[in-house]
Formats: structure tokens, sequence, C-alpha cells
């Protein structure tokens, strides 16, 4: 699962540094058009994975995660592919929202290493795979800039797509799949159905509420992605623009890469909660410089500490559903989840093109960073409320 994550995040992240650089290729259009165009294109994939999610989630709870995987594999594969014959921007956008049926890989894949991982080190095993995802997200927009640079972006998408394939043949041949019980042997028996796993997060309010900070974490996080590469124009010039936007993306996973295992190993010992708490706040002190930067340098340090930060939350929030969560239900919750944060995939690239569009870059890096805080402080002000949640899952 390591390698088949590593090829995806590799493959998806290739292509999202010139996203809008390659919307420029199909007319003669203004900045305001193609930065409020990259917003929607970015973002219109996750809206089709938003309603996706839950039902491959309870899918995977009772027919097991790894066809899912497959599945999912394939179809990007073949998305992708096709993205490198479109010659309009409307093409484009059909094709992503296509796509977003099968958006989701890396978060199956994080559901089914967590429901067959002891609940004392869930975190550190999901922290491990997160490595794998964000290795291949750190190399993704430097290889994809070079090819784009050197080949052009229809070849390079063309090429994407084959390492896409070879992820779901890692899933297809490499991944065994075993059916895990509940540790306390409860639950091992009961089938829940759609109204109950809704009415267990509604009766559990800091799973509710980590969903729901699951949500606007991505609308802070993707708010400047697919308008990076733009940003990086006006901070550093033309020359080479493709591979400095890689550079300025990868910089995140370095921090990432560093930290991940780390933050899911302290959260196995401290609480969950805690470190979530922590990561929140301090994404949204990291992020805030940003809206001041007047050069590339300066740009991929704060990139780099933002994905120290930012980038543990995804294994210690999983990690904690993990422990919330009957294991039966786990991939549904996961899914409602996931259905959350691609709401904020959504929100995030058309709020972000859109403030820069109107207001400029650096209104983008303010609501950012209130977004990021305000979440923080929302769940600290819960876990004062729920301190028994704190002692039982910490």
């Amino acid at each position: 699962m390591w390698f088949a994550n590593f090829f995806i995040a590799g493959s998806m992240t290739m292509v999202m540094p010139f996203l809008s650089l390659y919307i420029e290729t199909f007319g003669e259009f203004s900045d305001t058009y193609v930065q409020r165009w990259s917003g929607l294109v970015f973002g219109i994939t996750f809206f089709t994975a938003f309603l996706f999610s839950p039902i491959w989630g309870r899918f995977g709870d009772h027919y097991g995660r790894k066809k899912i995987l497959i599945i999912s594999g394939i179809g990007l594969s073949i998305s992708v592919l096709l993205m490198g014959f479109v010659t309009s921007v409307f093409q484009l956008f059909i094709l992503r929202l296509f796509m977003g049926i099968f958006t989701g890989f890396i978060s199956t894949s994080q559901a089914m290493i967590s429901t067959q991982t002891p609940r004392e080190s869930s975190g550190s095993a999901l922290g491990t795979l997160q490595t794998g995802n964000v290795s291949g997200a750190l190399m993704g927009p430097m290889f994809g800039g070079i090819l784009a640079d050197s080949i052009g972006f229809a070849l390079t998408f063309q090429l994407t797509a084959s390492t896409l394939f070879l992820a779901a043949m890692f899933v297809m041949f490499g991944v065994q799949e075993f059916k895990v019980a509940e540790d306390t042997g409860e639950e091992e028996d009961h089938s829940y159905s759609r109204k109950e796993v809704l009415q267990h997060i509604w009766k559990s309010p800091v799973l509710l509420m980590v969903m729901i900070v699951s949500m606007f974490v991505q609308i802070a996080h993707f708010s400047i992605q697919p308008i990076l590469a733009l940003f990086v124009n006006e901070i550093h010039g033309s020359a080479n623009i493709a591979f400095f936007s890689g550079i300025a993306f990868s910089a995140a996973g370095v921090g990432n890469l560093l930290m991940a295992k780390r933050w899911g190993s302290i959260a196995d010992k401290i609480g969950y909660e805690k470190v979530l708490l922590f990561l929140l706040i301090a994404s949204g002190v990291v992020y805030l410089p940003g809206a001041f930067v007047d050069n590339i340098w300066q740009l991929l340090v704060l990139r780099f500490l933002l994905g120290i930060t930012i980038g543990g939350i995804i294994p210690v929030r999983t990690a904690y559903i993990r422990q919330a969560a009957p294991v039966s239900i786990q991939g549904e919750v996961l899914g409602y989840t996931t259905s959350l944060r691609f709401l904020g995939n959504i929100i995030g690239p058309a709020l972000g093109g859109f403030l820069a569009g109107s207001f400029g870059f650096t209104s983008v890096f303010i609501t950012t960073t209130l977004l990021l805080l305000a979440s923080g402080f929302s769940l600290g002000l819960l876990l004062q409320k729920q301190p028994s949640t704190v002692k039982r899952y910490g």
C-alpha cells in the first residue's frame, strides 16, 4: 500500500503545478478568467468525490476495500489519459468532474490500514503510510514541472496515466486484505444501518467536530493550490515557471515527510485530540506570513513549515476515528469524513480563485489563516467541555 500510495500521490500531483498554465494554452484569456477557471477545474473533481465517498466507504465495510482501490486506480488512469487530448477548458472541466467518481484512493487505503492495525499503534502506522503519499507528492510536482517544460502538457498527462494504472496493479497483485473483528468483540456481529451510523456520529461531539474541522482544513489548504503557479509567477517571474511551481508544491511535502510518522507516534502516546489541536493552531500561524513574501525563497521556507504542521493532521485525524468508531463502520465514517474533506476541496479552490481574482493573493493567505485558527479554537473549546472524551481516547 505504501508503494501504491506513492505512485497515486506522485501521479496526481504531477499535473497540479501547471493546471492553470494548461488552461492558458486553450486560448487568449485574461488573468481573472484563468484564475477563476483554475479554481473551478481544480475543485470540480471533488464534487463527485463528495457524493461518492460515503457510498464507497459503506461498500468497503461490507465487501472489502481492495476492490475499491483497484477500481479507483484504473478509473483515475483513464480520466487522466483523456485529459491529454482535450482542446478546451470545458472538456477539461468535464473530465475533472468524471474523475471525481474515482478520487479517494488514498483515503480508502488509510481506512484499510486503519482497520487492520492495533488501536494503540494506529497513529504510527498511518503516519508511516502517509510517508508514501508524501514521498510521491514530493517528487510528483518537480517531475511534472520538468516534463511539462520539456515535452509539453499533453504528453505529461498521458505518461501520468500509466503510473496511475501501475498503482492499481500494485494493489491487485501485491495486497491481501483480511476481515478484522472489533477488538472487544462487542460489535463483531452487528450490522449498522446508514441511519445508525449517522446517529453514532451525531452522538459523538468530538468525532463530529473532527470531521467538520477536516472540511475547513481542506478549504484553507486548497484555497492556494490551484493558483500557486500564478502566485509564483508574480513573485518570481515567468522563467521556468512550471519547474519553480513544482518546487513550491514540493516544499510542503518535505516538511510533511519528515514529521508525518513522528506526529502519529506522538499522538499515540499523548492523545490524538491534543496533537490535532496543536497542529491546527500551528498551521494558522505558519500560513499568515505567506501574504507578505516578495521572493520565491521566502515562499519555499513557509511551504516547508506548513508541511510540518498541516501534514500531520491527516494521519492523526484518521487514527482518532480508529478509536472513536466501531471497526464495522469505520469505512463509512471515514467515507463521510472524506466527503466533508472533498466538500472543502470544492469550496477551497473556488474561494481562492475568487479572492485572488477580486482582492489579490494576499487575501487568500489571510482568509486561510483565519479558517485554520477558527478550527483550532473551536476544537479546543469543545474538548474543554468533553474532558472525559480526551481521557478515554488519549
